[in-house]
Protein backbone atom coordinates (compact mmCIF):
# COMPACT_ATOMS: atom_id res chain seq x y z
CA UNK A 1 0.00 0.00 0.00
CA UNK A 2 3.08 2.30 1.16
CA UNK A 3 4.11 2.06 -2.94
CA UNK A 4 0.80 2.57 -4.17
CA UNK A 5 0.45 5.65 -2.04
CA UNK A 6 3.71 6.80 -3.10
CA UNK A 7 3.24 6.82 -6.92
CA UNK A 8 0.29 8.50 -6.55
CA UNK A 9 1.74 10.84 -4.54
CA UNK A 10 4.40 11.74 -7.28
CA UNK A 11 1.73 11.75 -10.13
CA UNK A 12 -0.15 14.20 -7.96
CA UNK A 13 2.91 16.15 -7.39
CA UNK A 14 3.82 15.80 -11.20
CA UNK A 15 0.31 16.78 -12.26
CA UNK A 16 -0.02 20.05 -9.53
CA UNK A 17 3.90 21.36 -10.82
CA UNK A 18 2.66 22.28 -13.82
CA UNK A 19 -0.65 23.97 -12.98
CA UNK A 20 2.32 25.84 -10.07
CA UNK A 21 4.31 26.77 -12.98
CA UNK A 22 1.32 28.35 -14.29
CA UNK A 23 0.82 30.21 -10.96
CA UNK A 24 4.11 31.55 -10.97
CA UNK A 25 4.69 32.56 -14.31
CA UNK A 26 1.49 34.78 -14.53
CA UNK A 27 0.49 35.47 -11.01
CA UNK A 28 3.30 37.93 -11.39
CA UNK A 29 2.83 39.26 -14.44
CA UNK A 30 -1.31 40.21 -13.66
CA UNK A 31 -2.93 37.64 -16.19
CA UNK A 32 -5.40 35.38 -15.64
CA UNK A 33 -4.54 32.13 -14.80
CA UNK A 34 -7.06 29.82 -17.01
CA UNK A 35 -7.46 32.91 -19.73
CA UNK A 36 -6.04 32.10 -22.31
CA UNK A 37 -5.29 28.32 -22.17
CA UNK A 38 -1.59 27.62 -22.27
CA UNK A 39 0.17 28.31 -25.58
CA UNK A 40 3.17 28.48 -26.96
CA UNK A 41 5.58 31.56 -26.04
CA UNK A 42 6.82 31.62 -29.60
CA UNK A 43 3.92 30.91 -32.46
CA UNK A 44 1.04 31.52 -29.63
CA UNK A 45 -0.69 27.93 -30.98
CA UNK A 46 -2.98 26.80 -28.23
CA UNK A 47 -1.17 23.56 -26.80
CA UNK A 48 -2.58 19.87 -26.77
CA UNK A 49 -3.21 17.15 -23.87
CA UNK A 50 -0.46 15.45 -25.41
CA UNK A 51 1.58 18.69 -24.80
CA UNK A 52 1.07 18.95 -20.90
CA UNK A 53 2.12 15.64 -19.79
CA UNK A 54 4.46 16.78 -17.11
CA UNK A 55 7.78 16.34 -17.68
CA UNK A 56 7.42 13.71 -20.35
CA UNK A 57 5.96 16.36 -23.20
CA UNK A 58 9.19 18.37 -22.25
CA UNK A 59 11.68 15.28 -23.39
CA UNK A 60 9.62 13.40 -26.25
CA UNK A 61 9.64 17.31 -28.01
CA UNK A 62 13.32 17.46 -26.74
CA UNK A 63 12.96 20.85 -25.00
CA UNK A 64 11.27 22.90 -28.33
CA UNK A 65 7.70 23.56 -29.22
CA UNK A 66 6.28 20.38 -32.06
CA UNK A 67 4.86 23.20 -33.98
CA UNK A 68 6.91 26.08 -34.34
CA UNK A 69 10.26 24.61 -32.71
CA UNK A 70 10.70 27.26 -30.41
CA UNK A 71 12.81 26.80 -27.45
CA UNK A 72 10.67 25.52 -23.95
CA UNK A 73 12.13 26.89 -21.11
CA UNK A 74 14.12 24.00 -18.40
CA UNK A 75 11.63 26.16 -15.94
CA UNK A 76 8.27 24.13 -16.90
CA UNK A 77 9.84 20.51 -16.18
CA UNK A 78 12.15 21.39 -13.70
CA UNK A 79 8.92 22.66 -11.54
CA UNK A 80 7.04 19.62 -11.94
CA UNK A 81 9.52 17.30 -11.45
CA UNK A 82 10.71 19.59 -8.11
CA UNK A 83 7.11 19.30 -7.41
CA UNK A 84 6.75 15.56 -7.72
CA UNK A 85 10.05 14.47 -6.02
CA UNK A 86 8.86 16.90 -2.92
CA UNK A 87 5.72 15.59 -2.85
CA UNK A 88 7.23 12.11 -2.63
CA UNK A 89 10.18 13.24 0.12
CA UNK A 90 6.85 14.51 2.06
CA UNK A 91 5.05 11.30 2.55
CA UNK A 92 8.09 9.54 2.96
CA UNK A 93 9.27 10.93 5.70
CA UNK A 94 5.99 12.25 7.71
CA UNK A 95 3.44 9.87 6.03
CA UNK A 96 -0.62 11.36 5.84
CA UNK A 97 -0.50 13.36 8.82
CA UNK A 98 -0.83 17.29 9.39
CA UNK A 99 3.41 17.57 9.54
CA UNK A 100 2.89 15.64 5.83
CA UNK A 101 0.20 17.85 4.77
CA UNK A 102 2.29 20.77 5.84
CA UNK A 103 5.26 19.61 4.04
CA UNK A 104 3.20 19.04 0.79
CA UNK A 105 1.89 22.57 1.25
CA UNK A 106 5.57 23.90 1.85
CA UNK A 107 6.77 22.41 -1.09
CA UNK A 108 4.22 23.60 -3.26
CA UNK A 109 5.14 27.37 -1.97
CA UNK A 110 8.68 26.66 -2.32
CA UNK A 111 8.32 25.53 -6.09
CA UNK A 112 6.19 28.91 -7.09
CA UNK A 113 8.16 30.90 -5.55
CA UNK A 114 11.12 29.74 -7.06
CA UNK A 115 10.10 29.57 -10.18
CA UNK A 116 8.93 33.24 -9.84
CA UNK A 117 11.80 34.42 -8.57
CA UNK A 118 13.92 33.05 -11.19
CA UNK A 119 11.99 34.54 -13.71
CA UNK A 120 10.73 37.81 -12.63
CA UNK A 121 13.20 38.58 -9.26
CA UNK A 122 9.65 38.80 -8.03
CA UNK A 123 8.00 37.18 -5.23
CA UNK A 124 4.37 38.43 -5.57
CA UNK A 125 2.09 39.31 -2.20
CA UNK A 126 -0.62 37.28 -3.50
CA UNK A 127 1.03 33.92 -3.24
CA UNK A 128 2.03 34.67 0.23
CA UNK A 129 -1.62 35.75 1.24
CA UNK A 130 -2.65 32.75 -0.22
CA UNK A 131 -0.63 30.06 1.62
CA UNK A 132 -0.17 32.32 4.94
CA UNK A 133 -3.50 31.17 6.53
CA UNK A 134 -3.29 27.44 5.48
CA UNK A 135 0.02 26.99 6.65
CA UNK A 136 -0.68 29.59 9.99
CA UNK A 137 -3.64 26.81 10.62
CA UNK A 138 -1.37 23.51 9.86
CA UNK A 139 1.39 25.08 11.68
CA UNK A 140 -1.31 25.11 15.08
CA UNK A 141 -2.56 21.68 14.68
CA UNK A 142 0.88 20.04 14.18
CA UNK A 143 3.50 21.95 16.32
CA UNK A 144 5.06 20.03 18.46
CA UNK A 145 6.40 22.54 21.02
CA UNK A 146 5.25 26.30 22.23
CA UNK A 147 3.15 27.87 19.45
CA UNK A 148 5.07 30.91 20.77
CA UNK A 149 8.13 29.15 19.04
CA UNK A 150 6.79 29.53 15.73
CA UNK A 151 5.79 33.17 16.25
CA UNK A 152 9.23 33.72 17.24
CA UNK A 153 10.66 31.99 14.32
CA UNK A 154 8.02 34.12 12.19
CA UNK A 155 9.48 37.08 13.50
CA UNK A 156 12.97 36.89 13.70
CA UNK A 157 12.81 35.06 9.71
CA UNK A 158 11.28 38.47 8.97
CA UNK A 159 13.97 40.33 11.23
CA UNK A 160 16.87 38.91 9.76
CA UNK A 161 15.96 39.72 6.25
CA UNK A 162 14.12 43.11 6.63
CA UNK A 163 17.99 45.20 7.11
CA UNK A 164 19.23 43.58 4.00
CA UNK A 165 15.95 44.94 2.13
CA UNK A 166 16.16 48.24 3.77
CA UNK A 167 19.84 48.24 2.12
CA UNK A 168 18.82 47.08 -1.33
CA UNK A 169 20.57 43.94 -0.78
CA UNK A 170 16.99 42.10 -0.90
CA UNK A 171 13.85 42.70 -1.47
CA UNK A 172 10.76 42.96 0.63
CA UNK A 173 9.59 39.59 -0.85
CA UNK A 174 12.32 37.67 0.70
CA UNK A 175 11.69 39.27 4.05
CA UNK A 176 7.52 38.37 4.01
CA UNK A 177 8.97 34.91 2.37
CA UNK A 178 10.90 34.21 5.17
CA UNK A 179 8.64 35.00 7.92
CA UNK A 180 6.03 32.93 6.51
CA UNK A 181 8.67 29.94 6.32
CA UNK A 182 10.05 31.00 10.03
CA UNK A 183 6.13 30.39 11.08
CA UNK A 184 6.30 27.32 9.46
CA UNK A 185 9.76 25.92 11.36
CA UNK A 186 10.01 27.21 14.15
CA UNK A 187 12.58 28.85 16.40
CA UNK A 188 15.48 27.90 16.46
CA UNK A 189 15.40 26.35 12.85
CA UNK A 190 14.65 29.59 11.24
CA UNK A 191 18.40 30.25 12.07
CA UNK A 192 19.28 26.87 10.77
CA UNK A 193 17.47 27.55 7.43
CA UNK A 194 19.07 31.31 6.98
CA UNK A 195 22.36 29.71 7.83
CA UNK A 196 21.80 26.61 5.13
CA UNK A 197 20.14 29.52 2.65
CA UNK A 198 22.99 31.80 2.47
CA UNK A 199 25.60 28.52 2.14
CA UNK A 200 23.79 26.95 -0.77
CA UNK A 201 23.20 30.52 -2.22
CA UNK A 202 27.18 31.35 -1.97
CA UNK A 203 28.59 28.11 -3.42
CA UNK A 204 26.41 28.30 -6.20
CA UNK A 205 26.16 31.83 -6.74
CA UNK A 206 30.23 31.94 -6.15
CA UNK A 207 30.58 28.48 -8.98
CA UNK A 208 28.08 30.95 -11.62
CA UNK A 209 30.51 33.76 -11.65
CA UNK A 210 33.25 31.39 -11.40
CA UNK A 211 32.33 29.94 -14.70
CA UNK A 212 31.09 33.17 -16.33
CA UNK A 213 27.42 31.96 -16.33
CA UNK A 214 26.69 34.82 -14.00
CA UNK A 215 27.66 38.31 -14.25
CA UNK A 216 30.07 39.82 -11.06
CA UNK A 217 27.59 42.21 -9.71
CA UNK A 218 24.32 40.80 -11.60
CA UNK A 219 21.66 40.26 -8.91
CA UNK A 220 20.53 36.95 -7.85
CA UNK A 221 17.41 35.85 -6.66
CA UNK A 222 17.59 34.77 -3.11
CA UNK A 223 13.89 33.20 -2.39
CA UNK A 224 14.67 29.49 -3.98
CA UNK A 225 17.81 29.29 -1.53
CA UNK A 226 15.19 30.85 1.60
CA UNK A 227 12.99 28.18 0.63
CA UNK A 228 15.23 25.35 0.34
CA UNK A 229 16.48 26.02 3.74
CA UNK A 230 13.40 26.24 5.02
CA UNK A 231 12.79 22.69 3.91
CA UNK A 232 16.02 21.81 5.08
CA UNK A 233 15.45 22.55 8.95
CA UNK A 234 11.11 21.82 8.86
CA UNK A 235 12.38 18.20 7.70
CA UNK A 236 16.05 17.63 9.74
CA UNK A 237 16.27 20.78 11.68
CA UNK A 238 16.16 18.93 15.13
CA UNK A 239 18.46 16.09 14.44
CA UNK A 240 21.06 19.18 12.62
CA UNK A 241 21.09 21.19 15.46
CA UNK A 242 21.30 18.62 17.82
CA UNK A 243 23.87 16.99 15.96
CA UNK A 244 25.76 20.06 16.15
CA UNK A 245 25.48 20.60 20.01
CA UNK A 246 26.98 17.65 20.56
CA UNK A 247 30.11 18.29 18.77
CA UNK A 248 30.06 21.16 20.39
CA UNK A 249 30.06 20.03 23.70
Amino acid sequence: MTIVIAVYVTLLGLTLGSFYNVVALRVPAGESLNHPPSRCTGCGIRLKPQDLIPVLSWLTSRGSCRYCGNKVSMLYPLGELATGLLFLWSYLEFGITFKGITAILLSSLAVIVTVADLKYMLIPDKILLFFTPVLLALTLLSAEGPIWLCLLGAAVGGGIILPFAWFGGMGMGDAKLFALLGLVVGFPDVLLAFFAACLMGTLVGGTLQLTGIVKRGQPVPFGPWLAVGALLAYGYGSEIIGGYLSLIH
